[in-house]
């Protein structure tokens, strides 16, 4: 027989698989393997350097857009004075610490704002060869490290000039949160900015003191390590795209102290995405380093590794006592079957077959003694020679199997390490939603604030007197940005006078409200940015900018359902699919929306809380738009919230451990049992009906085997007998054949 063949495979699988579950079950439902640390923990600070470094590659990105855009836009028009060049980008654009022009014939300086920038580092191949005008980093002399952007100035009838503009490699400017730090790191580990550390002087013990010490350690060593897995081929990294970021992200364990252990998280600026855009600040080579002491968790309770060993040894003992009842009422019937018709076929006739009691086997068992009685054997044993009535068969031990099985399975998936609303989450996990919340709040802010700043930036070169011109530049801009969906120029009295896109599907009624939104009551919010035309009462630039461009900023993993709304609470924008102004799903999170929209202090603040409701907890937060710009006074704001069964904290992990072990339990009975019926019961039950027609005088149906196992075998002995039968019934016809003969002969 083949090695892989018959009844005792499966149930050798049986045991091996049920021993092998056992061991998983005493590993992952006991306290091994539980970290110092949560895994929650860790994925949220991975999370949170990976917004820093989209934030800050966004910024540095958008800085060299907006020079890049502004030098093409002087060459197109008139030529423009120096120092009119410089106080125009410094209203329009408020984000570089010091702009300069230089006249590249003479090398002169013509015009200079805010902080000096240093020429020495300029040279021939810094303005020409394939790095020309590439935005480099440069240290200044004071040691700090500045991002210059270059772009060249091509007036008519004067020669080229250089408009240089200076940016600090410093943290975005996003909230931190209390006792989290944050450091931009270049290659090779250099910090080149930090935020978040306290001043020594504002500390009040030397415990403090001592405590920013280790901390600032922390970050250098954890910084340095940072870069390393930074520096790595993204395809090669250890964790290369993971959880949809493009760029090489991950999670660093440093020291303890005071019960408090380091724990970081550190994003690259760089791309693994070959189709993704290019861009400047993936070509720098930063990292963002997130650090934030956690408390340490506290070791498992000795009962827990209890709990583990119980729930394995019960298994096994199940497992076994189900490997028994296979093989009593399964494997021995059938190897004794198997005995029995071999001994048939080769002629044994004296000794009775031994009949099992039950089902199919008794049902095989009786057809092989009436063989036996027909093929002339002595009929010593009248009873087995009685046709079995019994149908309940093999399926029966296969049910009861399960049942064994299951009486471990459905206890262990379903009531073992079950979590309810009284499961404590970390107060981390808290902050850190309402911290990213908040930076998703600024990011959509900015990101308003720069279609705003644009659409002034381009009013300025429009000229009202000539519409096809107006046409062409509108055009122009909504080629190079892709945030808007329809550009258009609006008079006085609100008509169309030049238009880029689609049909513009709103008005513009206040042109002292530059950020605004409408489109109620139709499939979409219509949000609408403004910026009046110099020189023309009345006459505005009005770009309408697309939701799906507001979509993709709140998309962010590890911040679950993120929506933009506004001060009704109705939804504007969400990261997964929505209806126009709809409510939120929740009293609780409206609420949140109006407690946050309170001023305190300075202004709104964000907020985070807990919601526990019935079994389940959900972590929410609400961030206001703050800070500066046209968009800061709209009255959004962004809302979060996501079931705190998504973290990866201990609780929830035994839940979901549970719920494997059950799971894999019944893959196991799915796999074992289903072989067992499949090679075995439904055989057999083929078996029995062939061996009761054969015992009742059918010899024309011949017997096939189908499988080289032991029920394949009982079916060969079987057509050895049926042969037997047909040949001793020929045999006994021709006897009775001859007499007539031989009378008819005289």
């Amino acid at each position: 027989m083949p090695l892989l063949g018959g009844v005792r495979p499966p149930i050798a699988l049986l045991c091996v698989l049920v021993l092998a579950l056992a061991g998983l079950t005493a590993q992952v439902l006991g306290p091994a393997g539980e970290q110092a640390v949560p895994q929650a923990v860790l994925s949220s600070q991975r999370h949170f350097a990976e917004d820093g470094a989209i934030a800050l590659r966004a910024s540095i990105d958008e800085r060299v857009t907006d020079l890049n855009r502004t030098a093409a836009a002087l060459n197109a028009g008139s030529p423009v004075k120096p120092e009119r060049v410089l106080s125009d980008l410094g209203k329009t654009y408020q984000k570089w610490t010091g702009t300069t022009i230089l006249d590249l014939e003479s090398g002169k300086v013509l015009a200079a704002r805010g902080e000096t920038i240093p020429l020495g580092w300029l040279d021939k191949d810094v303005l020409t060869g394939d790095t020309a005008l590439k935005p480099r980093m440069v240290r200044l002399e004071t040691g700090d490290v500045r991002l210059m952007t270059m772009a060249v100035l091509d007036f008519e009838d004067r020669p080229q000039q250089l408009l240089l503009a200076s940016n600090s490699l410093s943290v975005p400017a996003i909230n931190l949160g209390q006792f989290r730090s944050m450091a931009v790191v270049a290659t090779g580990g250099e910090i080149l900015a930090t935020a978040g550390f306290e001043q020594s002087e504002a500390l009040n013990t030397d415990q403090e003191r001592k405590e920013l010490g280790f901390l600032q350690k922390q970050m250098s060593g954890l910084s340095a390590q940072a870069a390393r897995e930074t520096e790595q081929d993204p395809v090669s990294a250890r964790e290369p795209g993971s959880r949809g970021y493009p760029g090489v992200s991950g999670t660093l364990v440093g020291g303890s102290y005071n019960g408090r252990v380091a724990t970081a998280g550190y994003a690259s600026l760089s791309s693994a995405d070959p189709e993704e855009k290019k861009s400047v600040g993936a070509g720098l080579g930063l990292t963002v380093v997130a650090l934030l002491p956690v408390v340490q968790q506290q070791a498992a309770v000795p009962d827990r590794e209890l709990y583990g060993l119980l729930a394995a040894g019960a298994l096994v003992v199940l497992g076994l006592l189900a490997a028994a009842v296979l093989w009593a009422t399964v494997q021995r019937p059938l190897l004794r079957l198997f005995l029995e018709s071999r001994r048939l076929a080769r002629g044994d006739l004296t000794r009775p077959v031994d009949v099992p009691r039950w089902g199919e086997a008794a049902r095989i068992g009786s057809a092989l003694e009436r063989l036996r009685a027909q093929l002339g054997g002595p009929a010593d044993d009248p009873g087995g020679r009685q046709r079995v009535k019994g149908r309940f068969g093999v399926r029966g031990p296969l049910a009861l199997t399960a049942v064994l099985l299951l009486l471990w399975c459905v206890p262990v998936g379903l009531l073992l390490n079950r979590t309810d609303g009284s499961v404590s989450i970390p107060a981390s996990m808290v902050a850190d939603q309402r911290d990213r919340t908040d930076l998703v709040a600024d990011r959509v802010r900015r990101a308003l604030n720069e279609a705003q700043a644009d659409l002034v930036s381009t009013s300025r070169l429009i000229d009202p007197d000539d519409a096809g011109a107006g046409r062409a530049l509108l055009e122009e801009t909504l080629r190079e940005h892709t945030r808007y969906q329809a550009l258009y120029l609006l008079d006085e009295d609100g008509e169309v006078v030049a238009r880029a896109g689609k049909e513009p599907r709103a008005g513009f009624a206040d042109a002292d409200e530059l950020v605004r939104v409408a489109g109620e009551g139709g499939k979409k919010p219509v949000v609408q940015a403004g910026a009046p035309v110099p020189g023309r009462k009345g006459m505005t630039l009005v770009g309408e900018i697309r939701i799906e461009f507001l979509n993709s900023l709140l998309k962010r993993p590890g911040l679950g359902e993120v929506r933009v709304v506004d001060s009704k609470a109705r939804t504007i924008a969400a990261g997964d699919g929505f209806l126009a102004f709809e409510k939120l799903p929740r009293d609780a999170l409206t609420d949140l929306v109006r407690a946050g929209s309170v001023h305190v202090g300075a202004g709104p603040v964000e907020n985070g809380l807990l919601i526990r409701e019935g079994r389940g907890v959900t972590v929410a937060a609400a961030a206001p738009f703050s800070g500066g710009g046209v968009a800061a006074d709209i009255g959004w704001t962004v809302v979060s919230w996501q079931n705190a069964k998504d973290f990866q904290i201990t609780p929830y992990q035994r839940e979901d451990r549970s719920v494997l072990a059950g799971l894999l339990g019944l893959a196991l009975i799915v796999v074992c049992l289903g072989w067992v019926h499949l090679v075995v019961a439904r055989p057999m039950r083929a078996l029995a009906a062939g061996a009761e027609k054969l015992a009742d005088g059918d010899l024309k149906s011949v017997l096939y085997p189908r499988y080289q196992d032991e029920v394949g075998a009982v079916v060969r002995s079987l057509e050895l007998l049926r042969q037997q039968l047909q040949a001793r019934k020929q045999t006994q016809a021709r006897r009775l054949a001859e007499p007539e003969a031989g009378v008819r002969g005289r």
